[in-house]
């Protein structure tokens, strides 16, 4: 079975991405970490063995927060109303014939060629494959058909029940699915700390000591 990796994410822009990172970081130093998780989630995306490796992107890149990674990448523009459209349109715009789709963000650079490997073995024998997140998310969206991302619409995203809704409609649209490890998203300056150090020697463990590093937490 043929499998494309899909990486689905904001270009790093000053007040676009990881707003949640703000405060206690300002949103040039929230730019700076996003550009690193990036880079990272994209190199270990292409590490990792595939037949075809596709960016979708929202924005336009930024000359002062760079992704060097993203030059190996074709790129697809985001579209659509919401983040469930957006996420279905990125499996249905890069869909090839007879070709499963793994879709990560870049939320999780901790992420390692193990876990893709992982997912896209899962899905020679289930439909799909999906990587809850620590917050009630998900991390990762596997489908063997790339149409089955129409169970996606109307599912409720970026809430603590996300994870949980996304695995239901899969299983009303007949899909046999396979769950894979939990993992921590970054959102917050908090979760940037704690996934840093499993993040070894890449740009996102640098770049979350070098802005956070004099940085103190906001009280919750």
């Amino acid at each position: 079975m043929r499998t494309q990796l899909l990486v689905i994410a904001k270009w790093p822009a000053p007040g676009r991405v990881k707003t949640r990172l703000c405060p206690p970081a300002t949103p040039t130093q929230a730019a700076r970490i996003a550009a690193a998780a990036l880079d990272d989630t994209l190199a270990t995306v292409w590490a990792t063995p595939a037949d075809r490796r596709t960016l979708v992107a929202a924005g336009e890149p930024h000359p002062d927060h760079p992704v060097p990674h993203a030059a190996r990448f074709p790129v697809v523009a985001q579209h659509g109303e919401g983040l469930a459209e957006r996420l279905a349109h990125a499996f249905t715009d890069t869909a090839r014939p007879d070709t499963a789709a793994v879709l990560v963000g870049m939320d999780t650079p901790q992420l390692r060629v193990a876990q893709l490997t992982a997912a896209s073995t899962a899905l020679h024998t289930a439909d799909a494959v999906l990587g809850p997140a620590a917050d009630g998310g998900w991390w990762l969206l596997g489908l063997r058909r790339p149409a089955d991302a129409v169970a996606l619409l109307g599912v409720p995203m970026s809430t603590s029940d996300t994870g949980a809704a996304t695995l239901a409609a899969l299983r009303r649209r007949g899909l046999r699915v396979a769950l894979l490890e939990t993992l921590r998203d970054v959102d917050t300056a908090a979760d940037a700390r704690a996934v840093a150090p499993h993040c070894g020697r890449g740009r996102f463990a640098a770049a979350v000591d070098s802005q956070l590093r004099h940085v103190a937490e906001v009280p919750a």
